[in-house]
């Protein structure tokens, strides 16, 4: 077993932040107006929105990315092809050349000029012969015709989805870009002592995790208590929400998809009840956001802007779509 000793605190979800903040901050008048409540709600509601057009921002450019390979392979089999259609093709025109040269014989002319009955059987042996291998090669021709055209056909497919893709993450990104900006604001239009609140880590409990390779990335997200979130971050000094959890498995030697999406089909599912440390927790019927397990009732995750990698109740980062297993 491997102890987690960090000072660091655990990070809140970005949705149950409201709630974390009214359950820590003083119960004083000042801190109970509505106003106050309705501008961090309206903060998490602006944050969720941006974490789903983030994860839409992201599968698009993996989508992209595996339209590209499948462009490379279209024009890699395309030139393949024509490689195929021009050296069968040559064949075929030797074949005709020699046909119109006098090569072709038939049985009379064979008959004709043979001096025995064996030369006879021997001209008899090569015409079949060429018209055997003019045949074959007649086939291979119109085979090898047929894959440059279908190869053709695939490639130009594949450079227009990926013209439609270049498009479509041109348009999310600018959609994400509007979506922070909203966000920002209304993170700036909070109180100090709110911004405070949500800086703050948390949980400072010794954790120990398991052995194996649930136990192995949960150890790598743990140690990343602290670290800023920022949309579309990779790490290492800054995460989002899947690029924690991917992060995490890469550490321990799996490899799973980088969008929250991707992840919310990695695995095997388990119930809310079956939970145990390194599990996948996906939020939101969007499936927008997640989570890793540090046992059956906290999971740690970076949440939203303005809040760093923290633990928080598993329950209280968000409705929960589906949890997915991936060791055992």
């Amino acid at each position: 077993m491997v102890s987690h000793t960090s000072r660091r605190t655990a990070r809140g979800a970005f949705v149950a932040t409201a709630a974390v903040v009214a359950a820590t901050l003083p119960t004083s008048a000042a801190n109970a107006q509505p106003s106050a409540d309705d501008a961090l709600k309206k903060y998490n509601e602006l944050s969720e929105q941006a974490s789903k057009l983030n994860q839409d921002h992201l599968k698009a450019q993996d989508d992209l990315a595996a339209k590209q390979a499948e462009l490379d392979k279209a024009k890699n089999d395309l030139s393949e092809a024509q490689k195929a259609e021009e050296s069968l093709r040559g064949q075929v025109d030797l074949l005709t050349e020699a046909t119109y040269s006098g090569a072709r014989f038939n049985q009379i002319s064979a008959l004709l000029v043979s001096d025995s009955q064996q030369d006879f059987l021997n001209r008899m042996s090569a015409i079949n012969i060429l018209a055997a291998d003019n045949a074959d090669a007649l086939k291979r021709l119109t085979d090898a015709v047929e894959q440059a055209d279908t190869a053709t056909k695939t490639a130009n497919d594949a450079t227009e989805a990926s013209k439609k893709l270049l498009a479509e993450i041109d348009q999310k990104k600018a959609d994400l870009d509007k979506q922070l900006s909203e966000a920002q604001a209304q993170y700036r239009s909070l109180s100090a002592a709110v911004r405070s609140q949500m800086a703050q880590v948390g949980d400072t409990s010794n954790i120990s995790v398991p052995a194996g390779t649930a136990g192995a990335a949960l150890q790598f997200a743990l140690n990343q208590i602290g670290k800023p979130y920022v949309y579309g971050s990779n790490g290492p000094n800054s995460w989002d929400c899947s690029s924690l959890i991917q992060a995490a498995y890469r550490s321990a030697g799996v490899s799973i998809g980088r969008t929250s999406y991707a992840q919310a089909a990695a695995g095997r599912s388990v119930s809310r009840g079956e939970v145990k440390a390194g599990d996948i927790i996906v939020y939101y019927s969007s499936q927008s956001h997640v989570a890793m397990a540090v046992d059956g009732i906290r999971a740690v995750h970076a949440s939203t802007e303005g809040v760093p990698v923290k633990i928080a109740d598993i329950d209280s980062i968000g409705p929960i779509s589906v949890i997915r297993r991936i060791e055992g």
